[in-house]
């Protein structure tokens, strides 16, 4: 996809029939360095321009004046900050003044003037403008250059890129205004209100996509109507509507195919996270990240996580998004079963080198480990990808600030350097590694979710056992490294021990137990995939459920001997306001017509 990511980097506000929400004043000031007009782009090259302009922006670089300083990491697709930080998975990272928007957002003090939120706000909206600029050009094209069959493609893919924005910031802040191609500043209706419920219109839009989608899409990164269905079960999901989401993932499952056309299927856990082996079996909607194109300096690449590396050994900054204690005490299994401690996983934790200097001497623990937890954090004496042993504080910030632990997830192999690296971008901090909006393995949990509220317990399990039975599979366990004074556990870094469920384990224990057994399958699955907040948010529903989580998290970090995180002290997420964020006030401000705001702030801001 290279070209999809190349060509529109450029345009910014190209045509500017953005609404005054999505749009800074500072592009109208800009002097004029060319002339495009809609006469212009009313042709087959004109549109497909557009279109790939649409998807550009789902890494969440290109709408803002300049890139980095304007907060780029802040509104990548990853959504490692709202996602993963602003839950129990990870810590802010670094140093307590690093980055310091980020820091009411992970104790849940946030305020609607926080700079961040509103990057990720002026982001999605201007790719939900983008996808509809193709719409409103696109009826204009007489001249016969794009076909009919041509033309439903092509419209079917700009509704499903504009539905997908619109999801992302539903997830993000729930009431959110609705903007269709019907909406412009020339058309003087571009003060929309946020006070309808959103998610019928995105229904709308998911179902035309899979109505006009074609099942195969050669190319990667751009959209079929399998990934339609699946975004369509996600919205499903959040309202609850287990009955609807359980026959579009049933579906997905037994039929869904990749751009080659082979079927979803789990390969090994690793790959989803190789920028060499991307796009593979498990890749339902992934955003295309590549870091080759000229002159682009690598801003093409997953400019979102950029801040997410260790200080040292694989390139020389950040230290953000620092996996949690609580996170990694997860992945402990029980010795004897292979199971996960789904009720005392937090009540020890594992073994870790806080405080302990890397010249010092330090054995890793020793109990028994989900092989997940290594391709998902580095941790002390245990080899981080192919970059050789982690050596622990000479590779992270601010050990007594984020903690011993780093990512992972999003980091390229030192034999792919300058491949899938651009040693342009802050000596190599923007890689080709995807970042996976929906892959394989959370189909399989969603539908899992669906058959323990509505359907079979049994097949609950089955769902969550293929996950299990492919982490079972040594082939992608973590290898030993003795030559370089690493553990050696029957040839592995750790003591990797994990089993399925027994047959009929579920139905025996019962739905309360399924469901918690899911939930937390889904916990390490996708674990620092910038997921965890948005799914505690689906499985509260005004009960509380997401208040006790994050407080007893908050409760458990915050009394870990020798870590002095000042972010959380005195935090509390409050029930019924902070499973959402807050409206950024500039947009409100910016909706004002009358004297009225059109857009309302979300309770409790």
């Amino acid at each position: 996809m290279k070209k999809l990511y190349a060509i529109l980097k450029i345009t910014g506000c190209l045509l500017c029939l953005i609404s005054a929400q999505a749009c800074k004043k500072s592009y109208l000031e800009k002097g004029a360095i060319g002339s495009v007009t809609e006469s212009t782009l009313a042709n087959k090259a004109g549109v497909n321009g557009l279109l790939t302009g649409a998807y550009s922006l789902l890494d969440g670089v290109g709408n803002q004046d300049n890139d980095f300083w304007d907060l780029a990491f802040a509104s990548g697709p990853s959504n490692w900050i709202y996602g993963g930080v602003a839950a129990d998975d990870a810590h802010k990272g670094s140093e307590y003044g690093d980055q310091p928007p980020i820091v009411p957002i992970e104790n849940h003090s946030v305020t609607a003037t926080n700079t961040y939120i509103n990057a990720k706000w002026s982001a999605l909206y201007a790719g939900i403008q983008r996808a509809n600029d193709v719409l409103r050009i696109l009826v204009t094209v007489k001249d016969g250059s794009i076909s009919a069959a041509e033309a439903k493609q092509i419209k079917a893919e700009a509704i499903f890129l504009r539905a997908v924005y619109h999801l992302e910031a539903a997830k993000i802040w729930k009431n959110v205004p609705y903007i269709d191609e019907t909406v412009s500043y020339a058309n003087g209706n571009y003060n929309v209100s946020n006070t309808l419920p959103v998610w019928p219109k995105l229904e709308a839009d998911f179902q035309f996509a899979i109505a006009n989608l074609t099942a195969l899409n050669p190319q990667p990164g751009r959209a079929n109507s399998w990934a339609a269905k699946a975004f369509l079960a996600e919205i499903y999901l959040f309202e609850h509507n287990y009955s609807a989401a359980q026959s579009l993932l049933a579906d997905v499952i037994a039929n869904g195919v990749i751009c080659s056309g082979k079927k979803y299927s789990l390969g090994k856990f690793s790959d989803n996270f190789n920028p060499s082996t991307k796009n593979g079996p498990e890749s339902v909607f992934a955003v295309q990240m590549f870091v080759g194109d000229p002159g682009t300096s690598g801003y093409n690449g997953n400019v979102g996580d950029a801040l997410n590396f260790p200080i040292a050994g694989p390139a020389t900054c950040c230290g953000f998004d620092q996996p949690s204690f609580s996170l990694v005490n997860s992945f402990k299994t029980d010795p004897v079963t292979g199971l996960p401690l789904l009720d005392n996983w937090n009540d020890q934790d594992v073994k870790n080198d806080m405080g302990i200097a890397s010249s010092a001497p330090f054995t890793p623990y020793d109990g028994t480990l989900d092989p997940r937890l290594d391709h998902t954090v580095g941790r002390r004496g245990i080899p981080y990808l192919d970059w050789g042993i982690m050596p622990g504080q000479a590779w992270v910030r601010a050990q007594a600030q984020g903690g011993p632990y780093l990512p992972i997830k999003n980091v390229y192999y030192k034999a792919q350097e300058g491949t899938t690296s651009n040693q342009d971008y802050w000596g190599g901090q923007a890689t080709s590694n995807n970042v996976n909006m929906i892959r394989f393995a959370e189909v399989l949990l969603w539908a899992a979710e669906c058959e323990v509220e509505i359907g079979s317990i049994a097949q609950a399990q089955n769902y969550v056992n293929m996950i299990r039975n492919r982490a079972v599979d040594n082939s992608d366990w973590v290898k030993a490294d003795v030559a370089n004074g690493g553990s050696n556990y029957n040839g592995y870094s750790a003591n990797y021990f994990i089993k399925p469920y027994p047959e009929g384990y579920f139905a025996l224990n019962g739905q309360d137990y399924a469901r918690k057994a899911v939930r937390f399958e889904e916990k390490l699955e996708m674990a620092m995939e910038g997921k965890r907040f948005f799914d505690l948010q689906r499985w509260d529903n005004g009960s509380g459920y997401m208040a006790d989580v994050l407080n007893a998290y908050i409760k458990h970090e915050t009394t870990i001997p020798g870590f002095n995180y000042q972010t959380l002290n005195g935090a509390s997420f409050t029930k019924m306001k902070n499973e959402y964020f807050p409206i950024p006030q500039v947009q409100i401000d910016l909706s004002v017509s009358g004297g009225a705001s059109s857009l309302k702030q979300n309770q409790g801001y």
